[in-house]
């Protein structure tokens, strides 16, 4: 009997060894995820909670979808050449970079689609961010990101002419985060974005891996004008920025500092829109900070109202006047940040208790 189990654990041993053997071409996946990639952002802005259904609302993913099928927001992970060995320029043709080409196992060629309307996120030139990719599966290699040259036209299908030729940042087999096969579960690095950017961009991620041919693509719609990391354009709204985890104290929370007032804005043409982001998290409470953009006109006494989603309470305000009442909170500027000027923003910021909130529930900006 001993030496039946004996057998039977060698056979299992065997068998799984085979399974893990990298047989098929899409046995490694992943997407980038700050910033995020068109298929990340896509499926998020479709995935139902409820049911499992993909259900694109804005209306580049829903176009995509319907050229490429919603297999290719279930499969967000899998922008890939099996064949790829890392190469760049001329391997994938014009028009084709953002589907890694026709010759993948599933068809992207829908996030090829010129168009202005792609989720986004909005950064500021120059700054420090954490680079976040995600690690359906774990393998090691290298991740180069390339930014679009001055001039960018989103109105053109992307071509290898549009980016510079060398990756403004570059890391090899950086450090992990969570397990692989979940949507969390990603490699980080701290990089700095390219100096003198400004408007609609195109960054480009690249992961070659070293362990076999197989290389991902990955097209990130961004836009520089002073945001911290906020994405809009999902779900019809606006989702946070990544939280950086670090020391509960608020930063510089006396500073007064309209952020950038000349800058493009994502708002409306007219009134005022409202990008909510965690900027530390720990134990008991966190820091945000909100952006409140102006259209094409200038804004003036401004209010911003959201609802917590799961028992939050705002503890302080700074640049700004907030109010609680439950879980709805209100905020209304100071005297010297009230006016917000055409295609602009300010900030403010505050500290909150309980579990750090990714995202909260009914965020709107209205003027009087």
């Amino acid at each position: 009997m001993k030496l039946i189990r004996m057998a039977v654990v060698a056979l299992f041993a065997a068998t799984a060894g085979i399974l893990a053997l990298p047989t098929s071409p899409a046995q490694a996946h992943g997407a980038i995820q700050v910033p995020g990639s068109r298929t990340w952002f896509c499926y998020q802005d479709g995935r139902n909670p409820q049911s499992g259904a993909i259900e694109p609302k804005n209306a580049a993913c829903a176009a995509a979808v319907a050229a490429s099928g919603v297999t290719s927001l279930y499969n967000w992970f899998a922008v890939l050449r099996s064949d790829g060995a890392g190469r760049v320029n001329g391997f994938l043709p014009d028009g084709q970079l953002c589907s890694g080409g026709t010759g993948g196992p599933y068809n992207f060629t829908g996030f090829n689609l010129a168009r202005t309307d792609w989720p986004t996120t909005h950064l500021t030139a120059g700054a420090s961010v954490q680079f976040k990719y995600n690690n359906w599966a774990k393998h090691p290699g290298t991740f180069s990101l390339y930014i679009t040259k001055d001039g960018y036209n989103p109105n053109k299908p992307l071509a290898w002419g549009d980016l510079e030729p060398t990756p403004f940042d570059q890391v090899t087999n950086p450090a992990a985060n969570g397990g692989p096969g979940t949507d969390d579960g990603h490699y980080y690095w701290t990089g700095r974005l390219p100096a003198n950017k400004t408007g609609k961009h195109l960054i480009y991620s690249v992961w070659s891996r070293s362990d076999s041919q197989e290389t991902f693509y990955g097209c990130s719609d961004v836009v520089f004008d002073g945001g911290n990391g906020e994405v809009t354009g999902i779900g019809g709204g606006t989702t946070p920025s990544p939280s950086n985890p670090g020391s509960p104290s608020p930063s510089n929370p006396g500073s007064p500092s309209p952020s950038n007032p000349g800058s493009p804005s994502p708002g409306t043409p007219g009134g005022c829109t409202a990008m909510y982001s965690i900027v530390s998290a720990w134990t008991g409470g966190f820091q945000g900070e909100i952006m409140v953009h102006a259209g094409t006109t200038p804004v003036s006494n401004w209010k911003i109202n959201w609802t917590w989603p799961g028992g939050q309470q705002l503890a302080q305000v700074w640049s700004a006047k907030g109010s609680s009442s439950g879980s709805l909170v209100s905020v209304t500027p100071e005297g010297w940040n009230a006016t917000v000027p055409a295609n602009g923003h300010v900030t403010f910021g505050f500290l909150a208790s309980g579990t750090s909130a990714p995202t909260v529930q009914n965020l709107a900006c209205t003027t009087a």
